[in-house]
């Protein structure tokens, strides 16, 4: 059936009323409006749907086809007009009956917007994942949402139409339909139901006068699972927070490796193929070599480098506390544990943990950690759940472990675990030719940190470095080029800037002396240049770059006498 075709002569609110409710129909085509006013509402709203607008009613009839004009200015000279006009098969309404047709229409739209508000607010509250119910004044119910069901378990035909001074006498929209005041927080059992709840009520008014009332309830077991959730996450966030350094990608990759003697070279070569596998790694050498740029390349070159890298330097944490940073501790496992606390283990689940200075662990320990290696799992300190973690190790030292197996103070399946691939790094004194490119490399790096501009050594400088044994290997040739950065007067390093450091050290009456020798002389002068209380060996462990344990260990080896 084809749609009516209208012309509508006058676009003011009247017309334009019309002209809304026929575009929401399909069985009526508005083909044309008219209008001497074209910015009338009813004019831009044709423009807008795309129908013929005229500023001349005539022309308008004359130009376009229909089957009705409604004629809706109520001007004596348009009716007079559209008399004169031959429209045989034309009907035309007259404003009587057009301001009759606009205030049914007006009717409708109030209806049908009543209608879509109605429809509008069941669906919003339909939505809602809160129970919501409505009473009225005498504590019939109304209305329940899908919402109250799924939590209740009650259908809402057992509810619509019931008191709910009966089936809910002490529940928060009874008490507000009783006080007539709003109820917040208040918890309870829906009858009918082993649902604890929380609920917020408030009484309905309307013109002044309560009408009834509604609640909204939420599920209280919803609520403690969230509770405890944040729990969870807060702690875990507490914990992070200590080792948000930590937790970032490893700092050093294989380019901060300086170096192009063959021996050092050898090492990393082992170090990049190491890298690709999931293996166990063991590095060694003396202070200051780089034990742990290597174990940052490693992880940093793996496929678990996006994953946690996890540092543990086992010398600087008393053995009483060690267990507890690497496996962590349930709550009220021990007197101030307060709170569960993540290990160190835990945090770097599915990444690498690097135990540095792994030879100064006590033995108990080192069978934990063997546990580790064997079953890939740990239990926290006051726990008695195992925990599976996915960790790689690279533990490091500047021991000789395979000689402790041997004393008994190292446990032999331990060494074999962790000797699964050996990285050994040269010493510098057995790299002197990558003693230039160091320097050079160093000298960049230092000038930024300090904000120097010292560009240039002299050969002299470079010559008296080059001769010097270097007990600290790499990190003292580091502090003594940040030493010589520092006080340089202009943009070069002299060599009397070396000199007045490496002369102490240098071989006296050709005297060659052991490296352990050099080592207990060195903390004997410092030892006598600042003294044995705490504050002073601090301060000693800081100027040699080892730990305050490491350096106990140091005076207890060479028998030094405080």
């Amino acid at each position: 059936m084809k749609p009516i075709r209208v012309l509508l002569i006058g676009a003011g609110k009247g017309g334009s009323s019309i002209l809304d409710f026929f575009l929401k129909l399909n069985s009526v085509k508005v083909v044309g409006v008219a209008d001497i006013n074209l910015g009338a509402p009813g004019i831009i709203a044709a423009r807008h749907n795309n129908i013929p607008v005229f500023e001349d009613f005539k022309e308008m009839i004359s130009n376009i086809e229909a089957d009705v004009i409604i004629e809706a200015t109520g001007e004596a000279s348009v009716k007079e007009s559209l008399r004169k006009v031959n429209l045989a098969e034309v009907s035309i309404m007259e404003a009587k009956a057009a301001n009759l047709m606009m205030n049914i229409v007006e009717e409708s739209m109030k209806f049908y917007k009543v209608k879509e508000t109605k429809e509008l607010l069941q669906t919003i509250l339909n939505s809602a994942q809160e129970g919501i119910q409505v009473a009225d004044k005498h504590g019939k119910i109304l209305y329940v949402n899908k919402a109250f069901t799924r939590i209740t378990k009650i259908p809402a035909e057992e509810r619509i139409g019931k008191n709910v001074f009966q089936v809910s006498p002490d529940g928060a929209l009874s008490e507000v339909l009783r006080t007539q005041k709003p109820v917040f927080g208040k918890p309870n059992v829906v009858k009918g139901s082993d649902v604890e709840v929380v609920s917020n009520a408030s009484p309905i008014m309307v013109n002044g006068k309560m009408t009834g009332a509604v609640v909204v309830f939420r599920d209280i077991t919803d609520m403690k699972r969230i509770i405890k959730k944040l729990n969870e996450r807060e702690e875990i966030i507490k914990t992070l927070k200590g080792e948000i350094v930590n937790l970032t990608s490893s700092r050093y990759s294989f380019d901060d490796l300086i170096g192009e003697s063959s021996i050092f070279k050898k090492s990393v070569a082992v170090a990049k193929r190491v890298s690709q596998t999931d293996s166990t790694v063991l590095i060694t050498g003396e202070s200051g070599t780089g034990k742990e740029l290597f174990a940052h390349a490693i992880h940093g070159d793996s496929p678990r480098k996006y994953r946690p890298f996890i540092k543990v330097n086992c010398a600087a944490i008393p053995a009483s506390l060690l267990e507890s940073e690497l496996f962590g501790y349930e709550k009220g496992a021990f007197t101030g544990a307060e709170k569960r606390k993540m290990g160190k283990f835990e945090l770097a689940s599915g990444g690498s943990i690097f135990l540095d200075e792994i030879g100064d662990m006590d033995l108990n320990l080192q069978a934990k950690i063997l546990r580790v290696l064997q079953e890939k799992e740990i239990e926290r300190i006051g726990g008695n759940e195992s925990i599976k973690v996915d960790v790689r190790v690279i533990a490091a030292t500047n021991r000789d472990l395979f000689k402790m197996t041997e004393e008994g103070r190292f446990r032999k399946d331990l060494y074999y675990r962790l000797n699964v691939i050996r990285i050994n790094i040269p010493s510098l004194r057995e790299r002197r030719e990558d003693i230039p490119v160091l320097i050079e490399k160093l000298m960049e790096k230092l000038n930024q940190k300090l904000g120097k501009k010292v560009g240039k050594i002299s050969r002299e400088a470079v010559e008296l470095m080059m001769e010097y044994s270097w007990p600290g290997n790499v990190r003292e040739l580091e502090n003594v080029l940040e030493r010589a950065i520092t006080l340089a007067d202009g943009n070069i390093i002299s060599a009397d800037l070396i000199r007045n450091y490496v002369e102490f050290y240098k071989y006296q009456d050709e005297e060659i002396l052991s490296l352990n020798e050099m080592e207990k002389r060195i903390i004997k002068k410092a030892l006598n240049r600042y003294g044995t209380s705490l504050a002073a060996k601090k301060k000693i462990a800081g100027k040699l770059n080892i730990s305050l344990a490491t350096l106990y260990n140091k005076i207890k080896k060479y028998g030094i006498e405080l």
